[in-house]
């Protein structure tokens, strides 16, 4: 690297430099901000570190908006300690404080409001009128001020004492409470809630850390680290070519620029960066957010009460001498078995139950439990970001912006010209190839660059040009501007090759090859040479055929790149040529006379092909000859039997002894006549038809080559 970059380099960090990491004389036990990395992912990584010694509950206040993201990726890293349980308070504190209270947080807002919340409540009130009892309601009344003054509000209170009903004007009473001291409390307790709640909107984490029974008085480091959403830090280059020799061709010579890569971001988390080690990463990580703050219920399916059905058994209305009988019969019966066995007529009572065994000690006696000790597992994402670390403590402020150096070094740059017929149809693009040697050097993430040229031992502006990812051991092509000293024309011309046909069960089959040409006419510059990459749009299913022989091209998402020596003054033409193969089919005997002919006179075909061709056709056209007798004859067939339907509409209108109506039978009659011989001539033509359309698909079948 030059001397001058190392200068301005160095000049620019300096005031990234921050104060001491931390001071000495930190409180034990509090969490301090030590590690900030920034993603392209859109998240931030930081770690807060402390010294404590024994078991230790360390506090982290994180913004309300944080909180989904820190309960997704909070870890805690104790190498000797255990880590026990992380706490914070609920999502909507002051909805959980009036959960149990006889009034809501909107009862609140007036003390009418209040007190028709808690009607039956019992309150005492002082002034002029000392009254105790319990509220009843609390109305609104209006009065008219003297003079035509407008009116004034009051609250009516009424109260049921135990001389009967009570009023009293709110506003008139010097002091009203609640007799009851538990009531007085809940109000106290609801007042605190909403006055701790009012404009918070930062949540505290009580991490609570466990220390080994060995060394329970050593002390040692905790870390507490979160992924949260965080502004996504920019790239910036510049690049400094140094100038060219005169006479020199443009992209025939090597050379290396200076390139100084700065990385752009903020802070807006909330905190003070105060001696943090700062580092950014560029890379694709996949990051989300889900609302783990958030209570969610299961919905449970509701199933009905079972309840049994009314019974309403019927009145008896006596039993007949037969079931008295039985009754007494299988009475007897019972007897004289209870008899022969010992056992007692009446039925035993049963055992009592056996005693239930003791219950054994409870397994959290019987085995102490371990808090677990983590081990941090390890991190896939390394290999696919890339990371820069700034060596030197930073401070910045919540809110402010830096730049942070994050490349300073010579890249290999080739200068050349790009066409790109889609950005600018009739000249290329000045444009340089930056080259990330494979030499241990790291990838350079996206961003937009700057590029200076010294023209006379001073630096000028020349452009801005956008750099994608670049990855170390690959290159990458950016334009910078038009380069007007070339001027490209460009030509299409598509043809058509015929390469294989076939013929087989009446099915023609076409094998043909489709080809685009392009040919590209590159007028150089006057007084220099270039190096032209052209990049010729690629096209699905089509293969390029010419240029053929050489290095393979270039191949970009959509292109292919194909460079192109233009001397200085000269005209240089290249002919780009793709193709794709494509079959057709066609069933010959669906085809129509003039498509057979056209095909058979297609001096693409070979001579047998021809004259295979010729012969259907020739057999096609006597088909369509039939077929249009027979249309003929079918259409004279309905023309007669319309006007025949009009003529048997003006009989019924005709007296049947008028010229008019023995004319009209007579025409009728001759029509008959020609029916009939319609009828005739459309059966031998739709014969004749059918013989024309079997031998042709006999002799189409037939025909193979």
């Amino acid at each position: 690297m030059s001397g001058i970059t190392k200068a301005a380099l160095f000049t620019l960090a300096v005031p990234l430099l921050a104060a001491p990491a931390l001071a000495a004389d930190q409180p034990p036990g509090a969490l301090a901000l030590k590690r900030v990395l920034l993603s392209t992912g859109g998240v931030g990584y930081f770690e807060h570190e402390a010294r404590v010694s024994g078991d230790a509950a360390l506090t982290l206040e994180v913004r309300r908006d944080q909180v989904d993201d820190v309960l997704k990726s909070i870890v805690v890293y104790d190498d000797r300690g255990g880590i026990g349980t992380v706490d914070l308070p609920g999502q909507e504190p002051l909805e959980t404080a009036f959960r149990e209270l006889p009034f809501t947080p909107q009862d609140l807002a007036s003390p009418t409001a209040l007190l028709n919340a808690m009607k039956g409540a019992e309150v005492q009130t002082s002034g002029s009128r000392a009254v105790s009892g319990r509220l009843l309601s609390v109305t609104e009344e209006y009065t008219q001020l003297p003079n035509g003054g407008g009116t004034v509000t009051r609250n009516r209170v009424s109260l049921m004492t135990a001389e009967g009903l009570r009023q009293l004007v709110l506003e008139e009473t010097d002091s009203l409470r609640f007799a009851d001291p538990r009531v007085q409390a809940q109000l106290d307790s609801a007042l605190a809630a909403v006055a701790g709640a009012a404009g918070k909107e930062r949540r505290r984490l009580t991490i609570r850390t466990t220390a080994p029974q060995a060394d329970a008085g050593a002390e040692r480091t905790v870390r507490v680290a979160y992924v949260v959403a965080a502004p996504l830090w920019k790239a910036t280059y510049r690049l400094t070519l140094p100038e060219s020799a005169p006479g020199s061709a443009k992209g025939t010579e090597g050379g290396t620029g200076d390139l100084q890569g700065w990385a752009v971001l903020e802070n807006l988390s909330g905190d003070d960066w105060k001696g943090v080690e700062l580092s950014v990463a560029s890379g694709n990580p996949v990051t989300f957010r889900q609302a783990l703050y958030s209570a969610y219920f299961v919905n449970r399916p509701e199933v009905p009460v079972e309840v049994l059905g009314r019974v309403l058994p019927p009145p008896d209305e006596g039993a007949v001498a037969a079931d008295v009988m039985a009754k007494a019969q299988d009475s007897a019966v019972r007897s004289r078995a209870a008899a022969e066995s010992g056992a007692p007529t009446a039925m035993a009572a049963p055992p009592p139950p056996a005693p239930a065994p003791a219950m054994s000690a409870p397994f959290a006696g019987a085995m102490p439990q371990r808090a677990a000790e983590t081990t941090p597992a390890e991190s896939t994402e390394a290999t696919a970001q890339v990371l820069f670390r700034y060596p030197q403590p930073v401070t910045l402020a919540n809110g402010g912006t830096m730049m942070m150096p994050i490349t300073a070094r010579a890249i290999p740059a080739e200068r050349l010209s790009l066409y790109q017929p889609n950005t600018q149809p009739r000249h290329p693009l000045a444009a340089l190839r930056l080259s990330n040697g494979d030499s241990g050097e790291t990838g350079l993430p996206p961003g937009v660059l700057t590029l200076y040229e010294r023209i006379g031992g001073a630096a000028a502006y020349v452009g801005d040009a956008r750099l994608a990812t670049l990855p170390a051991g690959e290159s990458r092509i950016l334009s910078f501007a038009v380069d007007q000293a070339v001027t490209v024309d460009r030509s299409e011309q598509p043809s058509r090759t015929l390469s294989r046909a076939t013929l087989a069960d009446g099915v023609l089959q076409l094998t043909v090859t489709d080809r685009q040409t392009t040919t590209y006419r590159i007028a150089g510059a006057a007084g220099e040479d270039r190096t032209v990459i052209v990049e010729h749009p690629r096209r699905s299913g089509w293969e390029l055929v010419q240029p053929s022989g050489g290095a393979a091209p270039d191949l970009t998402a959509d292109a292919y790149r194909l460079p192109v020596a233009v001397p200085a003054g000269q005209t240089v033409t290249l002919s780009v040529a793709l193709e794709r193969p494509r079959i057709e089919r066609f069933g010959i005997s669906e085809m129509s006379p003039e498509q057979v002919r056209a095909y058979a006179s297609s001096t693409e075909l070979p001579p047998a092909a021809r004259e295979a061709l010729g012969k259907v056709a020739t057999l096609r056209g006597a088909v369509a000859d039939k077929e249009r007798r027979v249309a003929d004859l079918e259409r004279e067939q309905a023309e007669i039997g319309k006007e025949q339907e009009r003529l048997r509409q003006n009989l019924a209108t005709l007296p049947r002894d008028s010229d008019l109506f023995k004319r009209t039978i007579a025409k009728m009659g001759e029509q008959e006549t020609r029916l009939d011989g319609l009828s005739r001539e459309l059966a031998t033509a739709r014969k004749e038809a059918d013989t024309a359309r079997n031998t042709l698909r006999d002799q189409v079948r037939g025909m193979t080559f």
